[in-house]
């Protein structure tokens, strides 16, 4: 065979020396299959700008913290309670997620990543000097920024201002925060080594990012980068893991969007804990939580998703969010947006529009295009079990009522052509009769002088005892080519569905024929069809 395909059930990110600096963990882990990926970075610029930051929201006047110092009672630990679904590891029920966010009004309105709280059931804060956590309720998050607004329950804070200079660099800063969700405060001392760096990661698409050598541990996500006098630069987010880079969220990045997230307003956000991958056949944003009563969990979205397309554009090509928030960035929160979900755990493509009054829909099923033109309703639904041929490299689900199944290969004319497997009640009456439903999947590889398209549609007609319908173009996210249907096969509702499909390096060939004989194998066809598969390790 030639170089074959996994369809992925769970994707992997090869996150190499850079990650968010938060931290999480979880009692309840369920692990999935995996590919690598890689994320390239693209470089962006923002104007070096002195801007002002108004922070607080009452007219209390508890003063903000006058030195490094005191800065510790303004910085607070945050653990995010819920659960998420993991590209490595799967499903992760009631996890609790840490990272670090400060104080910037006296009546607990405080600054994190959105990467630590958005999705989570709840919120706990532990502020300074006090045993028991506090709760606190998200005001406004933004995907792309990273960023999210909370209110902490309670009143009379210490809190942090912001420097209100130019950020240079040589400029001496130190990183806040609670790392590795240690209940002991960490200060650690650095420069500014970067004024402008480049901020578009697979998490955040931020314009101005600020690169410094104060040590930043995975849990500072959300804490402060501060002057020696305490003030605020900028907000920690990620880091090299082998602690010879650190960024912040610029001060000035945070102005842009801090009074709508106070205010209550998500900003480029449409609800979800998400992050961009690519790999061989994929790409797009894989989500981990969903925000409840967001555009996205409005639509329909669930973690375990992911959003390949946005107004028609195929998102992360390169790895990154940008974009995904280049599109967000382009409208208003309330318009309409077109979007594609790839849902790996029902092996469906969903098309939908966010901010619309329509939930989800599957993109395509040959059960609602055949409709009543085909089978009768003796059987009312099937369950499935996976098969394999006889070489573990064709697999696909079948109905557990078709446990007539042999895997030994592809036959033409006696002539092997290649890996076979077929299933059905009875494999004789699926081939000589019409009231027995079957499938048939077949694979070969295509020899050097190569294979016409439309080969083996061409070879498997039925003229002379059934009614042919039509051909049509067949796609799904790892196969693409043609399908032909037959209705009426010997006088009877019977339909035959004949599909030649190829993958993207068209290096080999699949078909896939299934004989629909009721309305359960209608259903059957959609399940076949969106789980058949070449494998290889």
């Amino acid at each position: 065979m030639g170089s074959l395909v996994r369809r992925s059930v769970a994707v992997v990110f090869a996150l190499g020396l850079v990650g968010a600096a938060c931290s999480s963990s979880s009692d309840d882990t369920t692990t999935t299959a995996a590919v690598t990926t890689t994320t390239p970075a693209v470089t962006t610029t923002a104007p070096a700008t002195s801007t002002s930051i108004a922070t607080t929201t009452t007219t209390e006047s508890s003063g903000a913290v006058s030195g490094l110092k005191e800065v510790r009672s303004a910085v607070v630990r945050i653990v995010a309670e819920g659960s998420f679904i993991d590209p490595e590891y799967g499903e992760i029920s009631n996890a609790g997620g840490s990272g670090s966010g400060f104080i910037i009004d006296p009546s607990g309105i405080a600054v994190t990543n959105n990467h630590v709280v958005t999705g989570a059931a709840f919120l706990q804060v532990f502020v300074e000097g006090e045993d028991e956590p506090r709760n606190a309720k998200i005001l406004g998050v933004s995907e792309c920024s990273d960023l999210a607004v909370i209110d902490i329950d309670g009143t009379g804070f210490p809190y942090v201002d912001w420097y209100e200079g130019d950020i240079a660099v040589g400029d001496e800063v130190y990183a806040a925060g609670y790392p590795g969700g240690d209940p002991e405060y960490t200060l650690t001392e650095g420069i500014i080594s970067k004024e402008r760096a480049d901020g578009e990661t697979y998490w955040a698409s931020v314009d101005s990012i600020i690169e410094h050598t104060a040590q930043v541990l995975q849990g500072n996500s959300g804490g402060p980068l501060v002057t020696p006098e305490g003030q605020v630069v900028g907000v920690n987010y990620r880091l090299r893991l082998d602690g010879t880079q650190q960024w912040a969220i610029s001060r000035d990045e945070v102005a842009k969007i801090l009074p709508e997230l106070v205010a209550g307003n998500n900003v480029t956000s449409i609800g979800v804990n998400g992050t961009a991958f690519t790999a061989d056949e994929y790409s797009g944003m894989w989500v981990a939580a969903v925000e409840s009563g967001s555009p996205a969990a409005n639509v329909g979205i669930k973690g375990g998703d992911i959003i390949a397309e946005l107004e028609g554009l195929v998102l992360a090509t390169d790895g990154t969010m940008s974009d995904y928030c280049d599109i967000l960035r382009s409208h208003e929160a309330t318009d309409p947006l077109a979007i594609e979900i790839l849902r790996f755990d029902t092996e469906e493509v969903l098309e939908g529009t966010l901010n619309g009054d329509e939930e989800l829909t599957l993109a395509f099923s040959f059960a609602e295009e055949l409709g009543e033109d085909v089978g009768s309703d003796e059987v009312v639904s099937y369950e499935y079990v996976q098969v394999w041929d006889d070489y573990d490299l064709l697999v696909m689900q079948i109905p557990t009522e078709w446990v007539d199944i042999t895997g030994a290969g592809w036959v033409i004319e006696d002539s092997d052509v290649g890996y076979g497997i077929t299933a059905a009640p009875n494999i004789g009456a699926y081939f000589d009769t019409w009231d027995t439903p079957g499938v048939f999947f077949g694979a070969t590889e295509i020899p050097p002088e190569g294979v016409q398209f439309g080969q083996y549609l061409d070879y498997y007609q039925y003229n002379n005892t059934c009614t042919f319908d039509g051909s049509y173009e067949y796609a799904d996210p790892l196969y693409s080519g043609a399908y032909e249907v037959w209705t009426d096969c010997g006088g009877s509702e019977t339909a035959i569905v004949n599909v030649e499909a190829y993958p993207e390096s068209e290096d080999f060939v699949v078909f896939v024929q299934v004989q629909v004989v009721t309305d359960a194998d209608l259903e059957a066809l959609d399940v076949i069809l969106s789980t058949f598969e070449v494998v290889i390790d």
